[in-house]
């Protein structure tokens, strides 16, 4: 009997980029990771030329803004472990409330009747004798 041994690599970054408040990270594993400057403090108080100044550090296992001097793990990233709350302006809608009426005993409902198909102007064939 064998046994298979995965091995579990965590992921780095491959290119890390800025547009406008959102920072994203490719991976090695193919995902791409967005999240909002707003995330954290140091970034949060960047302008967007500072934030566009982010480069991979460290064999891609952390994302460096020299100008901030901010320093944010890869790996802390993936998993979602930001500084601050999601702020509301990212949060999804909340979802509405609908009630719908229906009847208590639907076995009473019947088919809506059909009529047959007619043309207005369909000729008949008349067979004379």
């Amino acid at each position: 009997m064998s046994s298979t041994v995965r091995e579990e690599i965590e992921p780095v970054g491959l290119h890390a980029w800025a547009e406008g408040r959102m920072i994203f990270v490719e991976l090695t594993d193919g995902r791409l990771i967005g999240f909002p400057a707003d995330r954290y403090s140091l970034l949060r108080d960047a302008t967007n030329e500072q934030l566009k100044e982010v480069t991979l550090e460290v064999n891609g296992f952390a994302l460096r803004w020299e100008n901030l001097d901010e320093d944010i793990t890869v790996p802390g990233v993936v998993a979602g472990r930001f500084e601050l709350p999601l702020p509301k302006k990212y949060e999804l809608a909340k979802p509405l409330r609908v009630q719908y009426k229906v009847k208590p005993d639907m076995s009473t409902v019947s088919e809506p009747k059909t009529q047959p198909y007619r043309k207005k102007h369909a000729k008949r064939s008349r067979v004379s004798k």
